[in-house]
């Protein structure tokens, strides 16, 4: 294994800077030819260099240089706007030092404590008709970043601004696409494709390495990627939209620079990003998740399978489980209740359109909040327009106020958001583990797009995938990647089949007090250690045949460590880990094909036998409601429920909470009853009166909950009564509160056709021509189900295929009252005439309405209940 780093390289970098003006840069005196000449930053550090030149028809450029005035990049700077071209004439008026000092502390990321040391150097031009630019140089230890500043606002047309590396320089580069779901590349700077490239780039010049990224973009602009053609060695910077909308100040073009352990190390990217939105991140929680979509497609769908999921996360110490495409809304609150008892919470997936207004937002996110849903994962933005980067905005300030953590797949790369926005748990912006990268990928997104910021890689891939790795690589990949929310790619039965990986995964955080690189080479293997506390975490992996990685420990600090040591079995292949205990002073381990190892270190004490700690669950308890429910009620009518909490654990919980909590417009009369300790067999019980609100109907959930504190961790112990008001007059189906739904393609959409894969993206509803302004538009096979409460007769609809497929589908629509069926359409094709749909469901407390294939799958079958109505009784 190739070292990263030379003894004392970082410490030792001697800089060359091309000759230029004095490094105290006094103002230049505008005049009516350029003002040519080469301006070195001025800098507090040896480490990397740089300098602005312009040429005498008024051209400027950045150059950075390295160790010996190694020039990594020469980058040529300007705008276009729909006012002028400010990429040439350009007459330099005044320049301004300054230094940049900041201290900043971050919920996630490779070091949670940041301290920031930059020098700033702002260089005012005077472009045709006196239109003014400033750009903004900050020099770091760790790289060189640039922006431009307009007086106002501005319609950008372009930038000029572009990185030239030498021509021979090795590059690992990703080919762009929306998702940055791509494969990288390796390549060298000449002669990569012609196309574009999505950030960040990774160049090696010499000795040293630069990752061009961008920082701190969002809605004020637009985000951008690398255009390149093959023979140069130039790569331009592209927006994503042809007219940007720019307040005045673009995003950092980021040159982080140095030797292949600075460039991993930096946090140059959330550096340069704005200061947080906010100071209160107590309720912001990273940690492992169990997630179930990539080992079990259908399992989100699944109740009892999601409990399986809470029961794994519980027993093991995971504080989330994901449930992604496919959760419903008729058991999530339940699932909810389940976990939280067991000191696990809910996380659930959202396609962006579920969210892409402010209506939507401002009626979904409160709802799931309600639930105890601590956060949400948003999937298939694929965008970098400036569009795009205002719903982030909009989005992140919706989620920040509802304390909402969030998890952006399906997504650009991180820009810094993270620091400005703290409840960003991680992004994807990477070809994870549910694309099937090869191994050989994994040693590269190291020391590239993981670099930048939390990669939602999900990791850890036993049983499921193409299995190219060996265990001990998946292992590492806890630890080599990092991730706020690191959610784990297999299902429980994977992980329990391997129990001395799954015993590594329980101890390994997701935040880092500190990162240090050990050792590694781009696309050939890497070594990381992460420090959590006292302990240091190590994750090694390989690509490629057989070798024996090694790396000191002498940068973690002095003395002797002991380590708990996960590798593969010799001689075997893809079976559980080795674990061994040792002392140590430095690390070497013989592994296979695409292999790795994994390693807890501690420091090394008498009486210390392993760095492993302890997992603590938590402590048993139960919640009993009387009545228990379900409950039928008219409005304005008013309940009792009494409530018991007991310990059952041998163990004391403290600051005990019993309350009441009344659903939106209904009341309740009792005050929360309270005890400061409980032991086994301590009970707590109270009792309280509710109000059902005036305007109720359909299904409410009436919760009680304990909070208590198992000396580690808040615990919400909850239980809730059903309490249905029956439905009254002839409301339309589409405008009622649906208690579960199921589609066959997209979700079911109110007074809109189904048309593609996102919410709200349907057409008018049109039925053999006719135009319905009331519905629904499903697609089979779909369950559309409400909660009557007894108090209807009869239902009504026009059913038959939207007109909007091209070719003809063939369903069958059903309505089931208290699961029997009392309507059936028959076998129905496209571009008939609707027909009447008429069900009695007199009595009846659950509505279905239910459509079916028609027996020749479910190919065009967009299926339309047109003024879909129910008659029900009197209020």
């Amino acid at each position: 294994m190739r070292q990263c780093r030379r003894p004392n390289a970082r410490r030792t970098l001697a800089l060359t800077l091309t000759a230029g003006l004095a490094l105290s840069l006094s103002p230049a005196v505008a005049s009516a030819a350029p003002h040519s000449g080469t301006y070195v930053i001025p800098s507090r550090s040896s480490q990397v260099g740089a300098a602005l030149s312009v040429d005498p028809a008024g051209a400027v450029s950045l150059s950075v240089t390295g160790k010996g005035g190694q020039q990594l990049t020469t980058s040529a700077l300007g705008l276009k706007t729909t006012d002028g071209d400010l990429t040439r004439g350009l007459r330099l008026t005044s320049t301004k030092n300054r230094q940049v000092n900041e201290h900043y502390r971050m919920t996630t990321g490779k070091r949670l404590d940041r301290s920031v040391r930059m020098s700033e150097s702002r260089f005012s031009f005077t472009g045709d008709g006196n239109a003014r630019l400033d750009i903004v140089v900050r020099l770091a230890p760790d790289g060189v970043a640039y922006r431009y500043e307009l007086p106002g606002s501005a319609t950008v047309t372009g930038e000029a601004s572009s990185f030239t590396v030498p021509a021979n320089a090795p590059a690992w580069l990703l080919p762009y696409n929306a998702q940055y779901e791509n494969q990288r590349v390796q390549t060298t700077a000449n002669s990569a494709a012609t196309g574009e490239f999505g950030y960040p780039s990774l160049f090696q010049a010499g000795q040293d390495f630069v990752l061009l990224s961008e920082s701190n973009v969002d809605g004020r602009y637009s985000g951008s990627r690398l255009r390149h053609t093959t023979g140069s060695n130039t790569y331009a910077v592209q927006l994503a939209d042809s007219q940007v909308r720019s307040t005045g100040t673009t995003p950092w073009r980021t040159v982080i620079a140095g030797d292949l352990a600075t460039v991993t190390e930096s946090t140059l990217v959330d550096d340069l990003a704005d200061p947080a939105e906010f100071t209160d991140t107590s309720w912001i929680h990273p940690g492992k998740v169990a997630w179930s979509w990539l080992s079990e497609n259908s399992s989100p769908r699944d109740f009892e399978r999601q409990k399986d999921y809470v029961d794994f996360a519980a027993a093991n110490g995971w504080p989330y489980v994901l449930v992604d495409e496919g959760w419903s809304t008729q058991w999530v609150p339940e699932l909810t209740r389940y976990a939280r008892a067991k000191g696990v919470d809910i996380l659930l997936w959202f396609h962006w359109t579920a969210l892409d207004t402010k209506e939507k937002r401002q009626t979904v996110l409160p709802l799931v909040k309600s639930w105890g849903v601590k956060g949400v994962k948003i999937d298939f933005m694929e965008s970098d327009s400036q569009a795009r980067f205002q719903w982030y905005d909009e989005t992140l300030a919706d989620t920040a106020a509802l304390k909402l953590m969030v998890n952006f797949h399906g997504a650009t790369i991180p820009h810094g958001l993270a620091r400005t926005w703290p409840h960003i748990m991680t992004m994807e912006a990477v070809r994870g583990t549910e694309n099937q990268p090869p191994p050989a990928g994994n040693p590269i997104q190291t020391f590239t797009r993981d670099v930048v910021g939390s990669m939602d890689f999900t990791p850890v891939a036993l049983d499921v995938g193409i299995k190219q790795a060996s265990i001990a690589h998946e292992v590492a990949l806890s630890v080599a990647f990092e991730s706020g929310w690191q959610h784990f790619a297999d299902k429980p039965e994977a992980y329990e089949s391997h129990p001395e990986a799954l015993k590594f995964l329980n101890q390994v955080p997701t935040v880092w007090d500190q990162t240090e690189l050990l050792g590694g080479s781009p696309g050939q293997d890497a070594v990381l250690a992460r420090r959590s506390g006292d302990r240091w975490f190590v994750g090694a992996i390989a690509a490629g045949e057989a070798k024996t990685l090694t790396a000191s420990l002498s940068a973690l600090g002095g003395g002797q460590w002991l380590a708990d040591v996960v590798h593969d079995a010799p001689g075997a292949e893809r079976t559980d880990v080795v674990h061994e205990t040792s002392k140590l002073r430095s690390l070497s381990v013989a592994v296979p094909k695409n292999g790795g190892f994994a390693a807890v270190l501690c420091p090394a004490r008498p009486g210390r036998t392993s760095c492993y700690e302890p997992i603590v669950g938590v402590p048993e308890t139960t919640l009993t409601l009387n009545p228990a429910g379900p409950l039928d009620l008219r409005r304005g009518a008013t309940f009792t429920v009494s409530a018991e909490f007991t310990v059952v654990s041998p163990r004391t919980v403290r600051d005990v909470e019993l309350a009441p909590k009344a659903p939106a417009g209904w009341t309740v009369t009792g005050a929360p009853v309270k005890a400061r300790s409980l032991g086994q067999g301590g009970k707590l019980a109270g009792t309280w009166t509710f109000k059902v609100s005036d305007t109720a109907f359909g299904t409410t959930e009436v919760p009680l909950a304990t909070e208590f504190s198992d000396g580690t961790r808040r615990v919400h112990v909850e239980k809730a009564v059903r309490v249905t008001v029956p439905l009254s007059g002839t409301p339309y189906v589409s405008d009622l509160p649906f208690d579960g739904e199921s589609n066959g393609y997209g979700p079911v959409e109110r007074d809109r056709s189904n048309n593609d894969l996102a919410g709200g993206d349907g057409n008018p509803l049109t039925i053999g021509g006719t135009v319905y302004a009331k519905g629904i538009g499903t697609h089979a096979p779909s369950d559309v189900t409400l909660s009557l409460g007894g108090g209807c007769t009869s239902f009504d609809a026009l059913v038959g295929l939207d007109d909007e497929t091209t070719s003809d589908g063939s369903v069958s629509f059903q309505v089931l009252a208290d699961g029997q069926v009392r309507y059936d359409s028959g076998v129905l094709r496209g571009k008939n005439p609707a027909i009447p749909a008429k069900a009695d469901v007199t009595g009846a407390r659950t509505l279905v309405l239910r459509v079916t294939d028609g027996g020749d799958g479910k190919n065009f079958d967009h299926a339309d209940w047109a003024d879909a109505r129910l008659t029900c009784a009197a209020a």
